[in-house]
């Protein structure tokens, strides 16, 4: 019966969705401390972990299509109707969408922090390479180049 499989399908997907959290936790504070080894070993784990979620959510889909009913949460509340497990199969289906919704949020901040460094890095980069005004940041009277260019003439005044 494809309703024992799904549910034990959706807590194996929930096992693994929480040492996705787990992980993502330990990407962001990698982020924060520039630690290039660990964010590359938690690359290939995350890796893992994601496939593993996709495998066994095309494994679902099939279990529901074989058993003649959609590939969505419709089909799961149908075949849930029709079972003595189906409130524990909807629960499950629920937690797993609540635990991957809350990985979608920390991968969202772990490449927003991504993002931001790697803008940070290109600014660093082009002053280095002379392509950035801000590289003459202060005169040799140490006024800012910002405030120079807002300075008019008393003539213009």
């Amino acid at each position: 019966m494809p309703v024992a499989q799904l549910l034990n399908s959706f807590r194996a997907d929930i096992e693994q969705a929480q040492r996705l959290l787990e992980l993502l936790e330990s990407e962001h504070h990698a982020l924060c401390h520039c630690e290039l080894a660990v964010l590359e070993s938690l690359l290939g784990d995350k890796t893992r972990l994601l496939d593993e979620l996709d495998r066994q959510r095309h494994q679902r889909s099939d279990l529901l299509r074989a058993s003649g009913l959609s590939a969505d949460r419709a089909g799961l509340e149908t075949l849930a109707a029709r079972s003595s497990d189906g409130e524990a199969l909807l629960e499950a289906a629920t937690q797993l969408a609540e635990l991957l919704d809350s990985c979608q949020g920390l991968n969202q901040r772990n490449g927003r922090l991504i993002q931001n460094g790697q803008t940070n890095v290109e600014g660093l980069l082009m002053v280095v390479r002379g392509k950035n005004d801000a590289a003459g940041l202060y005169n040799r009277l140490g006024q800012s180049a910002a405030s120079i260019a807002r300075q008019r003439p008393l003539s213009q005044a």
